[in-house]
């Protein structure tokens, strides 16, 4: 009798999950995380809480993930602590980069060792030219990651990213559009030459309807060659942050067509966003939303600005 197995792959833009600040000399001085008072007291505090949501996702899903994608983490530090915890007990590797951000930020993945082995990694990095006449003047954003892993057998490339953010009148746009160009044409010579599974993940600082990310899903001869089913949920109104009034599901988790055949070893079944009311704000302007760890420079203690973002898979074993 074959029995059906539920994996999970999650994407987290945890906020801001960086180590504590020395103390400061003088009260006004700057600090590494760019926090205000970033000690050792909050710093625990957070860790626990990003621990807790993935307890609270054990307990709703009936398992752990075998794939985290994490966004805002600053060093490997954090990551080496948050896995030794409870729920994860050392049971997850980590894959860690520092990039060229100016204020250090870095995204992440954990993989369930005991189903995952971990073939290749690599930082994809990317250099913008702000000075023509001086090449030498450019300028930065975080890394992507790209990782080839193996499960029953099956190579499985995942790429983790965030993306240059929406601000000052979205000034950073042409980044992205580059970068989503250039993710492009690596998921389609991945899926056209090698055959393999993809697995895009992270915080497009784009909705699953903007253009960037429509074009994503398709190759040269405009055949569908990816998937995101977070589309769906953005037009039902799921969304896994806010900006003021406005609804955003910036994190998506987007499958490449070999989860979705009928005969691959895992084959996609849903997505959600995991809005469990303890990682909600309670009060009553902002119900529903992330309970976020800081709102501007006032420390508020709670999780993240974002909800984290689940895709169920299943497999027959």
């Amino acid at each position: 009798m074959v029995n059906e197995s539920k994996e999970l792959v999650v994407f987290y833009n945890v906020e801001n999950l960086f180590s504590p600040d020395p103390p400061q000399v003088h009260k006004l001085d700057p600090t590494l995380s760019g926090l205000r008072n970033w000690d050792e007291r909050r710093y625990r505090n957070k860790l626990f809480k990003i621990a807790h949501v993935f307890q609270l996702i054990k307990e709703a899903e009936g398992t752990l993930p075998m794939l985290i994608g994490f966004s805002e983490i600053q060093g490997q530090k954090p990551l080496d602590e948050l896995v030794a915890m409870e729920p994860f007990n050392s049971n997850y590797g980590v894959v860690h980069y520092d990039s060229m951000d100016e204020r250090g930020v870095d995204v992440a993945l954990l993989y369930d060792k005991n189903k995952i082995e971990l073939i290749s990694s690599e930082p994809i990095t990317y250099f913008f030219e702000i000075d023509d006449d001086n090449p030498a003047n450019y300028d930065t954003t975080r890394d992507i990651l790209s990782c080839r892993v193996k499960y029953l057998g099956e190579i499985i490339n995942i790429f983790v990213l965030h993306l240059p953010s929406k601000r000052e009148k979205d000034v950073n746009k042409p980044k992205r559009d580059y970068i989503m160009k250039d993710i492009r044409e690596k998921v389609t010579d991945i899926i056209s030459n090698n055959r393999e599974a993809v697995i895009i993940c992270g915080d497009f600082n784009e909705n699953p309807d903007d253009e960037n990310i429509v074009n994503l899903r398709f190759d040269n001869n405009s055949k569908e060659i990816l998937v995101n089913p977070y589309l769906d949920l953005f037009r039902t109104g799921k969304f896994s942050t806010f900006h003021y009034k406005d609804g955003l599901l910036f994190d998506q988790i987007i499958l490449s067509d070999h989860f979705f055949n009928p005969v691959s070893p895992l084959r996609f079944k849903t997505a959600k966003v995991f809005n469990h009311e303890k990682l909600s704000n309670w009060g009553k302007k902002f119900a529903g939303r992330p309970f976020r760890t800081y709102a501007g420079t006032r420390y508020l203690g709670g999780y993240s600005d974002h909800f984290p973002v689940i895709t169920e898979l299943i497999t027959n074993i």
